[in-house]
């Protein structure tokens, strides 16, 4: 019993390999010469076709002597199958461009001060580079970027070193990208402006500005105190903003990572000396995914936007 040619269509009826065999013989002419070009055997091909006759429900070949000839229905048939070998070869290009990190799609999380530091200027430079690939940024702290990164949310997750994985996590693989120099914010006019090689200890006796808890807090106390001394904190802000505008006002001093600096006219950002602090800034994938190529191809645009 033949199949209802007037049925929906159902892709268990389409069978590449049948019409890549059903193209094949239309333009070799002859079953013996398509099951050679194809390295099948000739019984094998006339199977193959006979058994895709059955499943579309018509016939597709007729006899012609001693020869077979077309119907009307398999070259309206191969009119559709052309369609459909061209829209799979668009499929192989695409792919192998995927495979070769010339397309996709990734999804980046990354704290407030990395994303027009880090990301945007990567983004810029992967448009220029390697416009197949969409990144898609999401602003996240570093709990929330790596649940996001754990659950699948996420591909990339960009966090400080203090506050990612550990290498024990066998969840994630970190990837370093950068060490944050951080300076110090003097106002303008400061007597310490200008003073060459400056270090840390020379601000002891100044009021401080930095936030009253969290990761900053603790990055400018353990900076301090490594140098000796434990700051005094005169105003409270989690904001570089905010921050920098008391800096300007002459109410303290504060310090800055180079990424979150932002120029102010009374404002003087100094390198410190020998005793510099940083903040180290990783990413951090699901185990394995480094190996994609999109991902690497990110990565690697991040780890060249240094300051």
């Amino acid at each position: 019993m033949t199949d209802d040619p007037s049925r929906p269509a159902h892709p268990d009826r389409w069978d590449v390999k049948k019409l890549v065999i059903l193209r094949t013989l239309s333009e070799r002419g002859t079953v013996t010469a398509t099951a050679r070009a194809l390295q099948m055997t000739p019984s094998a091909v006339s199977q193959q076709l006979t058994n895709f006759a059955k499943q579309l429900g018509v016939p597709l070949l007729e006899a012609q002597g001693r020869r077979v000839r077309l119907t009307d229905a398999a070259h309206l048939v191969l009119r559709h199958g052309e369609a459909v070998f061209a829209q799979l070869e668009r499929a192989d290009a695409e792919l192998a461009a995927h495979l070769r990190g010339e397309s996709g799609t990734v999804r980046v999380a990354a704290f407030s001060t990395a994303v027009p530091a880090l990301v945007v200027p990567a983004v810029r430079a992967l448009r220029a580079d390697r416009p197949g690939i969409t990144v898609r940024v999401r602003e996240a702290e570093a709990a929330q970027a790596y649940e996001l990164l754990a659950a699948g949310d996420v591909d990339l997750a960009l966090s400080l070193a203090a506050h990612a994985p550990t290498a024990r996590d066998a969840r994630f693989t970190r990837v370093p990208l950068l060490a944050d120099p951080l300076d110090v914010a003097l106002p303008a006019g400061h007597p310490l402006a200008g003073k060459p090689g400056l270090r840390l200890a020379d601000l002891a006796g100044e009021p401080w500005i930095f936030g009253g808890s969290g990761p900053w807090s603790e990055i400018t106390t353990t900076a301090c105190e490594a140098a000796g001394f434990v700051p005094e904190q005169a105003h409270s802000a989690a904001g570089w903003t905010a921050i920098l505008a008391m800096v300007e006002a002459g109410m303290g001093v504060a310090l800055v990572p180079r990424m979150a600096a932002a120029r102010r006219d009374g404002v003087v950002m100094c390198a410190l000396g020998a005793d510099r602090p940083v903040r180290h800034v990783v990413a951090a994938v699901r185990r394995g995914a480094e190996e994609g190529a999109a991902v690497r191809c990110v990565l690697d645009a991040l780890t060249v936007q240094q300051n």
